[in-house]
């Protein structure tokens, strides 16, 4: 699908029969380039409405980044995830990130955050908040980009959620080791090679945020991963050093779920293991992050 015209404005969205991908028929989605204020032109893919009621409260904005190891992935293979999102309530902005290395795709992901963030009422309806997400190399992102705006100081976030993150790249972790068996090739090891250009960047917290020596005042978080996820150890130890540093965390790990997180990032139309139990963690954790909305 080609992307409209770059826009300042959020685009009406048009009924996914005649907009969006065949992989997500019940959605609502359309797809545009925002002119962000860098002067750069991304690619996104909006799904969802804002409440029609004026008695219906705000729906959740939702940024979220699809995955890809860092080295593949587009907004197609970031359907899975974001129809989830908005099937719990959100409207989602999925961003076609660039496949460089590091710092552009979380310079791009921060200037999206900030456009969606000024247009969020016309988005979601008059209060809406902001949030992240990610799934596995986009969980990352989500992460850094959180950081971003909490060193910037702006936009206020109301959460951040992490599916699988992508989280370290030493890529030695048992669930890791496990996943990979006895392969001589790991695409999340190629993944890292790629978007690292050398040691100084495992330094930096905005390219490995489980790095990043200050979490404090960082948003709600929420991490979902699956007990046999090659991404299990890092998410979990993520959520530990969150938790130790006060923040308000849930970290749920899904028993005997298959192909997370490869399930995250297919196209197509297929059934997700745990979307239903997905989503619900998703309503949960909008409801405990909502604040109310002064009269």
């Amino acid at each position: 699908m080609e992307p409209d015209r770059p826009s300042s404005s959020p685009p009406p969205l048009a009924d996914a029969a005649a907009s969006g991908p065949a992989s997500a028929p019940a959605s609502l989605c359309a797809d545009t380039t925002l002119a962000v204020e860098s002067g750069e032109e991304v690619a996104v893919r909006m799904y969802g409405r804002k409440k029609k009621k004026k008695a219906e409260p705000a729906a959740p904005v939702v940024v979220h980044f699809h995955g890809g190891a860092f080295v593949s992935g587009d907004l197609d293979n970031g359907c899975t995830v974001a129809t989830m999102l908005e099937g719990a309530g959100a409207v989602v902005v999925s961003v076609a990130y660039p496949l460089s290395p590091f710092p552009q795709p979380v310079n791009t992901g921060y200037e999206v955050l900030k456009w969606v963030y000024r247009h969020r009422a016309k988005l979601a309806g008059q209060g809406a908040q902001v949030y992240l997400a990610g799934e596995e190399a986009g969980g990352n992102l989500a992460a850094a980009v959180g950081l971003m705006a909490r060193d910037q100081s702006h936009p206020p976030l109301a959460g951040q959620i992490l599916l699988s993150p992508m989280l370290d790249p030493c890529v030695g972790t048992a669930s890791l080791r496990e996943a990979t068996g006895h392969a001589t090739g790991c695409k999340w090891a190629e993944g890292w090679a790629n978007f690292l250009r050398g040691p100084r960047d495992a330094e930096h917290p905005y390219a490995v945020p489980a790095g990043a020596l200050r979490l404090a005042s960082l948003p709600p978080t929420l991490i979902l991963v699956g007990d046999t996820d090659p991404m299990h150890d890092e998410a979990v130890a993520y959520a530990a050093r969150l938790k130790a540093a006060g923040l308000q965390v849930t970290c749920h790990v899904f028993s005997k779920v298959a192909q997370w997180p490869d399930a995250l990032l297919q196209t197509g139309a297929h059934e997700c293991p745990c979307a239903a139990a997905a989503q619900d963690q998703f309503r949960r954790f909008f409801e405990a992050t909502r604040c109310p909305v002064p009269s």
